[in-house]
């Protein structure tokens, strides 16, 4: 890796707080950019990158692609590698509603498990965690026995490195008490697969798509149409879900609206 790219590493880790994940994804996009122009980065004028953006069709990975090169020249200019500020808007993107399952279509679900088995009371207790905590999975699986407290959850490894503390439900807490009673696995972690090691992502997946037909993402949905639902204030969702700007959890209004057009339609004598 250039030298360029190494000290961009080192201010989207350090100063922007990225993760993990996004960090290589920025690095990787700019591989690419590179390989695609035959040129130096610090060479490249809007005309480059356009052509290279133009290859792809899907307007979210094109989105991406732009976020990695818009953050990356920004990076240039402030240090002053480059004249000219690089900045080309995003696509215009549809919003999709996010995909959510009900309380009833939780419990139903998890009502299936074998809870007589170390495994089934770990999977019962991962899927409640989930719903009741509102927690990306790479939080869920980073989280630490000593993590939870007096009915509290702090999540330490968030995205861009934010710390929050969630309440939990009484019943997610009882669920993950019973599975750590059921095992004797040695591990700081909290979600461990049959070798007492970090339970992975695709385990989790496949934890979650076996019982209830989805992603673990959509029970992260599934928390805050719930929250909305009953009526809590976005502001207060956007703390509990741990986004950045209010906008990222306005995606949920929709079901906020629907929710008081379902109740005028079925109350209002009118209707």
């Amino acid at each position: 890796m250039s030298d360029l790219l190494v000290a961009f590493e080192e201010y989207i880790s350090v100063t922007k707080a990225l993760d993990a994940l996004t960090i290589s994804s920025y690095l990787g996009d700019l591989r690419q950019l590179e390989e695609a122009v035959q040129k130096p980065l610090t060479k490249l004028d809007t005309t480059d990158v356009l052509k290279f953006l133009s290859t792809f069709e899907n307007k979210r990975t094109l989105n991406r692609k732009l976020s990695s090169i818009n953050t990356f020249f920004h990076f240039c200019h402030l240090q002053n590698f480059t004249h000219e500020k690089i900045r080309i808007p995003m696509a215009k993107v549809p919003k999709n509603l996010p995909k959510y399952l009900s309380p009833e279509e939780i419990m139903e679900g998890i009502s299936l498990i074998d809870r007589s088995s170390t495994i089934g009371l770990r999977d019962y207790a991962l899927i409640l965690f989930l719903y009741a905590s509102g927690c990306r999975i790479s939080e869920a699986l980073n989280a630490q026995r000593s993590d939870i407290l007096e009915g509290w959850l702090k999540i330490r490894f968030a995205k861009g490195e934010k710390e929050r503390v969630v309440p939990l439900a009484p019943i997610a807490i009882e669920a993950v008490e019973a599975y750590l009673q059921a095992q004797d696995m040695s591990s700081s972690y909290l979600w461990l697969n049959y070798r007492a090691e970090q339970l992975s992502r695709i385990s989790a997946y496949k934890i979650v798509k076996k019982y209830l037909g989805v992603s673990p993402h959509v029970l992260r949905h599934s928390f805050a149409s719930s929250l909305i639902i009953g009526g809590a204030d976005l502001r207060v969702v956007q703390e509990l879900l741990g986004h950045s700007s209010l906008e990222t959890t306005q995606i949920y209004t929709h079901i906020q609206k629907q929710n008081l057009q379902d109740t005028m339609i079925h109350y209002h004598p009118l209707s």
